[in-house]
């Protein structure tokens, strides 16, 4: 039988992997981009959430809470806020930078 702390473990897990796949799909345009504009765009800094989205998930599994945790809260909110830089500078170089072409 399942209990909740199991299928907490569970559903933490497996909620990462779709947004695993979000940001190698965000990775994946970054490294299109700078493969035919010739700009700089770092599509390998997309790791470095995923990484730390991945270690917050792992320990937010392995406490019996979803929150109160405050590494995973900090290595949450730190990746977050690289990726949301890092979307905003992709945005940014793609539509933004060539609105003179």
């Amino acid at each position: 039988m399942m209990t909740s702390i199991s299928l907490n473990q569970l559903l933490v897990i497996y909620t990462w992997f779709p947004l695993a796949i979000l940001i190698l799909f965000m990775l994946l345009i970054a490294r299109f981009y700078q493969k035919f504009s010739g700009k700089q765009t770092y599509p390998r800094t997309f790791l470095f959430p995923l990484i730390c989205f991945a270690i917050a998930a792992v320990r937010y599994a392995s406490v019996d809470s979803l929150i109160g945790d405050p590494i995973a809260d900090m290595v949450v909110g730190i990746a977050g806020f690289v990726l949301a830089f890092l979307c905003i500078r992709l945005y940014w170089l793609m539509v933004m930078n060539n609105k003179g072409l």
